[in-house]
């Protein structure tokens, strides 16, 4: 089900990336249950994305990327969310890991990483702390001084992709101030396999324990701001605006090709199906309204982007689990069944909310802002 985008148009110039994204689509879409049944990391689709170009092309033009506006990269990030929301996840997280370490790296650390991007190198976020709930930008855990840098012992959850990550972007108290760094795969680095979600799967966002892992001077982030853009709190809001779009689109479909047998009469001929898939629409397109807004803030650099992306994001949770709520209650027990997709799409759409920042905190932050005068 194509949703209008007529508000916030991407640029023309760019939109061969997103028409990348769209052909790319149907192999992910056709891969995602599969990849969700036995909880395996999609890898051909990763791939598939590098190949395209479309890692490199969110980088700056001085790095070899192509400079891609916060909207495209919003409608590619929507494009394969739709497809695999777990695809999207790693990815999105795999860039905004490895555009950090660029964009705050000093200029050899910068180079470094952008060259490891362009040769395909897997990068991955290990910022949220298992006691840290929300608090991934300001870390519990402290690093000690040692020869080069610091070192940390501890342990960092979620952390989407983590098994095929060439490099790791990790956050610690350093002199009491958060602190960002680029961090190698090596020994100091285990995995913990417990991944067993009840949605988004195919993102194995495993448990990773850092054993002394040595944190260089020279892999040091500096200048973030607390309100600079982000790909990944704006990219957020989009995992779950691919997820609701999916659902809906699943829904349309059963509804047309299933009859009541004691009637004849089809699904999608019911009033209250009718009505549902009316306010599902509506609600969908609402919040890759919200998702756009903030993207288009985000490229004016203007200091509203972070919080219109918090916005963006608890709209687009609440209506993901709305959307596919609704799948099931018109799929009936067909689509409670683990062979229909409608079920999957239920399972994706619960993670969102739960995803840092998560909805309630979404919610304390708006409330508060609003609440708390100019």
């Amino acid at each position: 089900m194509c949703m209008e985008t007529a508000g916030f148009p991407i640029p023309e110039a760019e939109r061969h990336w997103v028409e990348a994204a769209e052909r790319l689509a149907p192999e992910f879409a056709a891969r995602a249950a599969e990849h969700d049944e036995r909880a395996t990391l999609p890898i051909e689709n990763l791939r598939a994305l590098h190949a395209a170009g479309l890692d490199l092309a969110v980088l700056p033009a001085a790095h070899g990327g192509a400079d891609l506006s916060y909207l495209a990269l919003g409608e590619i990030l929507g494009v394969v969310a739709k497809a695999c929301p777990s695809t999207a996840c790693v990815w999105m997280m795999h860039l905004g890991a490895a555009a950090t370490l660029v964009r705050y790296g000093n200029p050899a650390a910068a180079a470094f990483y952008a060259a490891e991007l362009a040769a395909g190198r897997r990068f991955a976020n290990a910022l949220s702390e298992p006691s840290g709930g929300n608090l991934f930008l300001f870390p519990l855990q402290e690093a000690v001084p040692a020869g080069g840098g610091h070192r940390l012992d501890g342990a960092k959850r979620f952390v989407s992709g983590c098994e095929i990550a060439d490099h790791f972007l990790v956050n610690a108290q350093v002199g009491g101030e958060p602190a960002f760094f680029g961090v190698p795969r090596d020994d100091s680095v285990r995995l913990v396999p417990i991944w067993d979600a009840m949605g988004m799967r195919a993102t194995r966002s495993q448990l990773v324990e850092l054993d002394g892992a040595l944190l260089r001077a020279e892999n040091r982030c500096t200048g973030i701001g607390r309100t600079d853009p982000n790909i990944i709190a704006l990219g957020l809001p989009w995992l779950s605006v691919g997820v609701a779009e999916a659902a809906l689109d699943a829904t349309v479909a059963h509804a047309r090709s299933r009859t009541i047998p004691t009637t004849g009469q089809a699904i999608a001929e019911l009033q209250w199906v009718e009505f549902g898939v009316a306010q599902a629409h509506v609600r969908a397109l609402s919040a890759r309204l919200l998702a756009q807004r903030a993207m288009w803030l985000a490229d004016r650099r203007d200091a509203g982007a972070l919080n219109a992306a918090v916005e963006a994001k608890l709209h687009a949770n609440e209506v993901a689990k709305q959307v596919a709520e609704l799948a099931l209650k018109v799929g009936g027990g067909s689509g409670y069944l683990r062979t229909s997709p409608l079920q999957r799409h239920f399972r994706d759409a619960q993670a969102g909310a739960l995803m840092a920042f998560s909805a309630e905190v979404c919610q304390g932050a708006i409330g508060n802002r609003l609440l708390s005068g100019p």
